[in-house]
């Protein structure tokens, strides 16, 4: 039985002990006491909290912060926390050797329950759902296989209800909010818990990779041959959406009534549910009550149904009614409707539910945005890949010890990390994806650093946001990675980073094998463009510009220079004057020469970043800030699958008529990028079939136009189509809100982050300029550092911190992205 035990937390206390460092000015709140004082004041049925630190060990000060935060919340379960202070003469255990102090003790009066490492209390929400699911471990059962659930099911038959939780692994902030429902509901359902992806599979759950919880109604089932009904949560799982779903569940799944719809009331209401009545007559009582039962099941969590009885009617129904519509929303007035398909029953109450999220305040107090939320894809990555097995022995682990004698033996590439951290973890698997693709071809040290562990050496070398990405070579300032956070893009990086920048050409030969691609072919598929500055030996100033521009660009172009005494063979043959830059495209199998009027460094980077760019491109999440810098009006060819043959003749060759120069014409794949299906949900209702064409002006007006659906898309035509544009001629479909869709935290702005790697290369600053983390005055990073050695100015250590509320938000996928857009 789930209660065999009967544990009950009111009841009975804990003593959580955690062996860690003192840090003074973050746990000024905690009361402090010797050893001896505080193991006297363990009492059964008492619960503590505390941490044990020496004054000699080095400081922990942020799980310090996450451990104070937790004191309210442990209070709340009857759970007090102290700081415990350590001297050198105490013979306790908890105040002994250096690695005790990275584990957490769990202790129920002076017994000693089990043994947690520090780093899987990582933040409030981790330490409270740790200390809750170790103490209500006869109120959740955690399984593994599908077996166990079965098991389980079978046995609570004709007993009790289930609540079934997928979370995607222990210490999240899903994870303790079922804890916390568990606290609250443990004695009256049985609660079970997964983080097992497959099992979600095996139950047959859609979309897997996010956390789910189920209702399995087991109660009423007398047949052992009999599954037990399921429903399925849809709101995000936090402790307040999981008590009103539990107060759902236990609400009558059908009522019958028989007074005006406008007057009555059930719990769904108070908790901003609407209400659906299906009108019963007498004659056709039994057939009713069965539609309304079998709407129930279905709408079950999402609405309430109630049978209508007409006939003990007083109030007058329209005689062609047989269902009514009662929104939560006070002051709406009801709705009656003639629906003869249940689907059509269901479907027009799903699309009318008040979708506001019902959000959670647990930290009333606490002023400033939402700490928790993370990137989707990067949460999505983390837990969905928690069990891949990393090839860590493919980098070299660095430590304070043992990092500048690396750095400055052989060139190296560091990842500067943490171990705790979302962000960090997914990209140290792109870390490792590339150390794999580089495996006996690299000339460079794949190394790593966890800051978690060694923050020292990562301060020292100005590390102040993770995970960073640095290449250490001798004689070179360290060049510090500012692109995506993927294994593609940062193997480009490498790769490029194996030659100069620019590439120092001696002789004519030497010069032509570069241009046609011979001589760096290995390197072809990592930039799509070469740059080749000509320059005669005489013009000093603009070789110094050059080659300055070029180093900013170091990882992203291949860059070369020649400026020998026969520089003007090739100005000749190119047809450019100097000084001048060829641009090879290499896909087209192009040579393009441009004369550099201006010689300066920005000028320069702008010539090669705008070569970068395609003509008519195909939109992606990742290139999308890209071409919304250019400031032009998107005309956005939308398709569900490949481009139409058709369609990209009649725009290239409005292209190359630069008829289109006041535009940026591109396509989006919905099958390659579907947010994309979410932004024409957004410009049109119904959806048009696609292919379809539009234009949207994203920075001036928001206006959306949309080419006719009935026309073909010809060069005659869209020219037609934009020449109406231009004089006024058409109407607009929509019109974008103007308000900015932010970013919860500066430390979350990725498209910023993205908009730093190239906009980097327009100024004099260092490449090194990154966002800070906590939404304080940008710090430049330091270039000038000659060596890993090089002293330079010491900054605090910003870490993206987990805490204080949910931090996956399943809506965020298609709304950030569609309102950037």
């Amino acid at each position: 039985m789930m209660m065999s035990s009967s544990f009950s937390i009111f009841r009975v206390g804990i003593s959580f002990i955690m062996m860690g460092i003192f840090y003074k000015s973050t746990v000024a709140s905690l009361p402090e006491l010797s050893p001896q004082k505080y193991f006297n004041t363990l009492q059964p049925g008492k619960a503590s909290l505390a941490y044990f630190c020496q004054a000699d060990s080095p400081s922990t000060s942020m799980f310090l912060e996450e451990l104070n935060e937790a004191v309210r919340p442990l209070q709340d379960y009857g759970i007090s926390v102290a700081k415990v202070n350590c001297v050198k003469e105490d013979t306790s255990r908890y105040c002994g050797k250096e690695k005790d102090l990275m584990k957490a003790y769990l202790f129920r009066g002076n017994i000693l329950l089990r043994e947690f490492p520090t780093d899987a209390l990582f933040d409030v929400n981790a330490i409270v759902a740790h200390v809750l699911f170790a103490l209500l471990f006869n109120e959740v059962k955690y399984i593994a296989t599908l077996e166990d659930l079965q098991n389980i099911e079978n046995a609570l038959k004709g007993k009790v209800n289930i609540v079934f939780s997928y979370v995607r692994a222990i210490g999240t902030p899903e994870h303790r909010a079922v804890m916390e429902a568990a606290f609250v509901y443990g004695t009256t359902y049985q609660f079970v818990l997964t983080t097992e992806i497959a099992l979600l599979e095996s139950i047959g759950s859609e979309d897997i990779e996010y956390v789910h919880l189920y209702f399995f109604h087991c109660e009423q089932v007398l047949d052992l041959t009999q599954q037990c009904r399921r429903t399925l949560m849809q709101r995000p799982l936090t402790t307040l959406n999981i008590h009103l779903f539990i107060k759902t569940m236990k609400a009558p799944l059908l009522t019958e009534v028989a007074e005006d719809p406008r007057q009555v009331s059930t719990v769904h209401l108070e908790l901003g549910l609407p209400l659906v009545f299906i009108v019963s007559r007498q004659a056709t009582y039994e057939a009713d009550r069965r539609t309304a039962e079998w709407v129930a099941w279905h709408l079950l969590g999402k609405a309430g149904v109630l049978l209508l009885l007409r006939d003990s009617l007083e109030v007058n129904i329209p005689q062609h009614a047989n269902v009514v519509f009662k929104r939560a929303e006070k002051g709406v007035p009801v709705e009656f409707l003639v629906l003869h398909d249940i689907d059509l029953i269901i479907s027009h109450v799903e699309n009318n539910i008040h979708t506001e999220e019902i959000r959670e305040d647990e930290d009333d107090d606490v002023e400033g945005p939402n700490m928790d939320i993370q990137d989707d894809e990067v949460a999505e990555t983390v837990y969905r890949d928690r069990k891949r097995q990393l090839h860590l022995e493919l980098t070299v682990e660095l430590t304070e010890e043992t990092f500048n004698a690396t750095v400055m033996a052989s060139d190296s590439i560091v990842l500067f990390y943490a171990g705790w951290q979302a962000v960090s973890m997914a990209f140290l698997q792109s870390y490792i994806d590339v150390a794999m693709r580089l495996k006996g071809t690299c000339t460079m040290l794949l190394t790593r650093v966890n800051c978690a562990d060694w923050s020292d050496v990562c301060t020292k070398q100005n590390v102040t946001e993770f995970p960073v990405v640095k290449i250490y070579k001798e004689g070179e300032n360290p060049v510090s990675y500012a692109g995506m956070l993927g294994t593609e893009d940062l193997l480009k990086f490498i790769q490029l980073n194996r030659i100069s920048c620019p590439v120092n050409i001696t002789s004519i030969q030497e010069a032509e094998e570069y241009l046609n691609g011979e001589l760096y072919k290995d390197l072809i598929s990592y930039s799509s463009v070469s740059v080749l500055g000509l320059f005669s030996s005489t013009m000093t100033t603009a070789k110094e510009d050059f080659t300055e521009a070029c180093n900013y660009l170091k990882g992203y172009v291949i860059t070369a220079i020649y400026s020998e005494e026969d520089v003007l063979i090739l100005s000749n043959k190119y047809g450019a004057t100097l000084p001048a830059l060829l641009l090879v495209r290499h896909k087209e199998g192009k040579i393009e020469s441009i004369p550099l009027s201006s010689t300066h460094v920005q000028d320069t980077v702008q010539i090669i970043t705008n070569a970068l760019l395609e003509t008519f491109p195909e939109i992606t999440v990742e290139n999308l800030p890209t071409y919304l810098r250019l400031q032009k009006p998107l005309l956005i060819l939308f398709s569900d699958g490949g481009i139409n043959p058709q369609y990209e003749k009649a725009i290239l060759t409005l292209v190359k008529q630069k008829l289109l120069d006041s535009l940026t014409p591109c396509w989006l794949n919905l099958k390659n990028t579907p947010v994309g299906r979410g932004i024409l949900q957004a410009y049109f209702d119904p959806l048009p079939p696609l292919p379809l064409l539009v234009l949207v002006n994203v920075h001036s007006g928001g206006q959306v136009y949309a080419f006719p659906s009935d026309q073909a898309v010809t060069e005659q035509n869209l020219v037609l189509w934009l020449k109406k544009l231009e004089a006024g001629l058409e109407n607009h479909i929509t019109i974008l809100p103007a308000e900015e869709w932010k970013p919860p935290l500066p430390a979350y702005d990725f498209l910023s982050m993205m908009d730093a790697s190239t906009s980097e290369h327009l100024t004099r600053e260092v490449p090194e300029c990154m966002k800070e983390t906590d939404g304080q005055e940008n710090d430049k990073e330091q270039h000038e550092d000659k060596s890993a050695t090089r002293k330079e100015p010491i900054e605090t250590l910003r870490i993206k911190h987990w805490n204080r509320s949910n931090w996956y938000k399943e809506a965020e996928k298609s709304f950030r992205h569609d309102k950037e857009l």
